[in-house]
């Protein structure tokens, strides 16, 4: 009988990270090794309900750290490894890019190396998947067709330019040195665990406490919405059916102008809290856009859905009240993270661009 497979998931503390470990624990029999330095973003206690199984093992490092990760390599037999950490925020990446070059191009570049030296026996068996971004791909017209596979690469902000460098890599280290390796391009996140500086969550929490919506420009830019959980069933799908060198784009097929979703949110609030209908509409607040605001994203899953047999589940519509609730059940968990640090990059995004429009 063959040994199950062992992944590692870097990242694993984070929103989609944490999600895809538990996706991973529940449909699979592979061990699960967690490598997340726990910056901001990353919680144990994303994880802490699955901590105590036996088939998941939690290092608290950096992948910038070679060390670090050539050790893991060397004391545990790696059959995947699935890179979901990353500086994520374009927000951050704006105000101080230097932590994303750093986290997104130079990491990426340590764990290739680390799986390049481990595996030059057995390249057959393995599997590296570059977990990234449709924003590599640039900004879509309102009449364009999605992005898919094929599309060019034109990053517009720091954080899609970092991540455009590492999906090069990647395809690089697959085409010299035959690394088995898999790009995955998905659509914007959404579902429990999610940072509370991104948008839904955001919207969320601030509606509920009756606090402005901070929506930038117009709000007419659309983003293709990707539920975390479809997204998790695809990069385990990618992983145990997907063509090493290849590239997946991943999307939700769920098309919503951010001003409309925020809208929708505020009914949602509404209905929720008992309040009458409109009422928290009245919060939205236009705000200063962020430089280089990408208009547009949209992603085709034709190939996905075709080659690996996987398509999303998942509804945004009807979805989001169970997302709301879900982060009105868990007040501890956003209040604990809400706190120090995160108040005080909230004052500084949002800030000057709130009292501009007073």
């Amino acid at each position: 009988m063959n040994s199950p497979k062992t992944i590692l998931i870097t990242g694993g503390a984070g929103f989609i990270g944490s999600n895809f470990v538990r996706a991973v624990m529940e449909h699979s029999d592979w061990n699960v090794i967690v490598l997340d330095s726990l910056t901001y973003a990353g919680n144990l206690r994303n994880i802490a309900d699955i901590m105590g199984n036996p088939r998941l093992t939690f290092v608290r490092g950096d992948i910038c750290d070679s060390q670090t990760v050539r050790n893991l390599f060397a004391t545990t037999p790696i059959d995947f490894v699935a890179n979901l950490a990353a500086e994520s925020h374009v927000d951050r990446s704006i105000l101080g890019p230097d932590a994303f070059i750093k986290t997104n191009i130079e990491g990426t570049y340590i764990l290739l190396e680390a799986s390049r030296q481990a595996w030059q026996a057995d390249k057959d068996s393995k599997r590296f998947l570059q977990v990234s971004t449709d924003e590599v791909y640039g900004s879509l017209l309102p009449d364009e067709a999605p992005f898919d596979e094929t599309s060019n690469y034109k990053p517009n902000s720091p954080y899609a330019a970092s991540k455009a460098s590492s999906d090069h890599l990647v395809r690089a280290w697959h085409h010299t040195y035959g690394l088995p390796t898999i790009v995955s391009n998905c659509s914007n996140n959404y579902g429990p665990w999610q940072f509370p500086e991104k948008l839904i969550p955001l919207m969320i929490l601030n509606a509920c406490e009756s606090k402005p919506l901070p929506v930038y420009g117009d709000g007419l830019q659309v983003r293709d919405w990707l539920h975390v959980k479809d997204h998790c069933s695809a990069l385990l799908a990618i992983l145990s059916r997907g063509k090493t060198g290849h590239t997946y784009c991943i999307g939700g097929k769920n098309e919503v102008a951010n001003i409309d979703l925020v809208k929708l949110i505020c009914d949602t609030i509404d209905r929720k809290l008992g309040r009458a209908p409109g009422k928290s509409r009245n919060l939205i607040t236009h705000v200063e856009d962020r430089p280089g605001h990408d208009r547009r994203y949209a992603i085709d899953p034709t190939k996905i859905c075709r080659e690996v047999g996987w398509s999303p589940e998942m509804s945004m519509e009807r979805d989001l009240p169970r997302i709301v609730d879900w982060y009105l059940e868990n007040l501890d968990w956003v209040n604990e993270i809400r706190s120090g640090a995160y108040q005080d990059f909230y004052d500084e995004l949002y800030g000057k661009r709130l009292k501009a429009m007073r």
